[in-house]
């Protein structure tokens, strides 16, 4: 006999959400194979600050560099800087137009659609070219980051710390 949930076809309210898939499950999986639960709160929130920072295409190595440079969860910082990948789409421009604003920059040469068209074919010239913006986004986003990743830390600890606690030591289902 086929257990009714292997015979049943998938619907959308079996399926875990993408937010379970690509951050929760990875998440609790690391826990449950022994990393520390302030570690990975910080692995994540290096992971999250790096991922939205203001140069496109610069992400997973400078938070494979960081993290390995402070001994962080390499994957964990992963998992947390792809997730955060529309926010830096989101928030590229922000920083942008805030450096502008902190630095009296000026209008930028190309704007909007052209310029992540631009940035999607043409990446190395189009830095050399809005590199003066591009440094002052990464001043303000450096500041930001600066304040934010401790915070992360601090409110991600307790959430992982009791989850963690929750892992190891309630009775297993038989």
């Amino acid at each position: 006999m086929i257990p009714s949930s292997i015979s049943q076809p998938l619907t959308s309210q079996n399926q875990p959400s993408i937010f379970q898939r690509r951050l929760i499950t990875p998440v609790v999986h690391l826990l449950r194979i022994g990393c520390s639960p302030r570690k990975l709160a910080w692995s994540l929130a290096l992971g999250l600050v790096v991922g939205i920072n203001p140069l496109l295409g610069s992400t997973t190595v400078a938070s494979l560099a960081l993290a390995f440079l402070l001994r962080l969860n390499l994957v964990a910082s992963q998992i947390a800087n792809h997730v955060v990948y529309p926010l830096q789409i989101a928030l590229f421009l922000v920083f942008i137009r805030t450096g502008d604003l902190v630095f009296h920059t000026g209008r930028m040469p190309i704007q909007g659609h052209t310029l992540f068209h631009a940035a999607r074919h043409h990446p190395i010239a189009t830095t050399r070219l809005l590199w003066t913006w591009e440094w002052h986004a990464l001043i303000v986003w450096a500041l930001l980051s600066a304040m934010v990743a401790p915070l992360l830390a601090a409110i991600l600890t307790p959430m992982l710390e009791r989850l963690h606690h929750r892992l190891h030591h309630e009775p297993v289902a038989a």
